[in-house]
């Protein structure tokens, strides 16, 4: 029975990648070619980037902001911006919690600052297809729940510009 030849970082987008931003079909590509240590090091890299929380947002009432469902305190602070683009930003301890910052970096990367039909494409396994064969099944429930908390506005804020 032929065995399926894994994807590299240059092959032609799949179907299921078409929708997605280059820059995350890279990077899922690119963890799918690691090792379990591989990707635990490219996630600590990744945690390394997330974009600091802006001043103007420490004064705010944080409660519509948490991600209840995340065993770390995550609070996600969306923008929508004049032109339509929208974009996040993370208050999270990224020392003690590097794979949810790191999840975070890797999707605002791929996200932030553009129309929120790219959000809406993030695809509902997401989560399970980065972090696949590194053994955080614990943690995925909260890492998609982040991840839904960015959909649900983009949804809303596509809504709110077609109105």
């Amino acid at each position: 029975m032929p065995h399926a030849t894994p994807r590299t970082p240059t092959d032609p987008p799949s179907s299921e990648e078409r929708a997605l931003p280059a820059s995350l079909v890279r990077t899922l590509r690119q963890f799918r070619l690691l090792e379990r240590e591989d990707k635990m090091q490219a996630l600590l890299g990744w945690s390394k980037k997330l974009e600091p929380l802006p001043d103007r947002f420490a004064g705010l009432d944080r409660t519509a902001f948490t991600v209840p469902e995340c065993q770390t305190r995550v609070d996600i602070f969306p923008e929508r911006r004049d032109d339509g683009t929208i974009h996040f930003y993370a208050d999270v301890n990224a020392r003690q919690s590097p794979t949810v910052a790191a999840v975070l970096a890797i999707t605002f990367a791929a996200v932030n600052d553009q129309p929120p039909s790219v959000t809406l494409a993030l695809p509902s396994d997401f989560v399970r297809l980065l972090m696949q064969d590194i053994g955080l099944g614990a943690r995925e429930s909260g890492l998609s729940a982040m991840i839904a908390r960015l959909t649900r506005f983009a949804a809303q804020s596509e809504t709110t510009a077609s109105a």
